[in-house]
């Protein structure tokens, strides 16, 4: 039994969930269950209706029907029986972080969102920033120096 996403919000009125996942939910099997731990017991659920959205999924399960459903697993994990390999993450913890080049401050922690790993960065001046470690920006990671170079959507380190 592996986590296969993270229920990040509901969506719409009828139930639906915004999911980031860790494997490519469409891959999995519709006739086979899913499951939402309650109280520590795995309860199961079947997938209705699956759309991609971006890197995330809609996600409508039997037996979540409505808004006050929906909610009531936000930010609870979703387990499937699947074997996928884990992609071993790299500790940037400490690490300084350069963006186009400039110093802008030093990773602080990392959030294991399922398939949407975020780094937390201190920001000279401004506190701290969830930051996606998404490929597209990454430009250099130099272990023996611990700098990650990335180059960053404009507007992405505000506050």
């Amino acid at each position: 039994m592996q986590a296969v996403a993270k229920i990040l919000k509901s969506f719409g009125t009828d139930g639906g969930l915004l999911v980031s996942g860790a494997v490519a939910l469409e891959e999995l099997d519709n006739r086979e269950p899913v499951y939402i731990v309650f109280d520590g017991l795995r309860v199961p659920f079947f997938i209705l209706d699956l759309k991609e959205k971006g890197s995330r999924y809609i996600l409508h399960l039997n037996d979540i029907t409505s808004l006050e459903d929906a909610e009531e697993v936000v930010g609870r994990e979703i387990f499937a029986d699947v074997e996928f390999e884990e992609e071993e993450q790299t500790d940037f913890t400490g690490w300084q972080v350069l963006d186009h080049g400039t110093p802008v401050g030093e990773v602080s922690g990392l959030e294991p969102i399922p398939g949407n790993p975020c780094l937390y960065i201190s920001v000279k001046g401004r506190g701290e920033v969830l930051v996606p470690l998404h490929e597209d920006f990454i430009v250099s990671i130099d272990e023996k120096h611990h700098i990650l170079s990335l180059n960053l959507p404009e507007g992405l380190l505000q506050l």
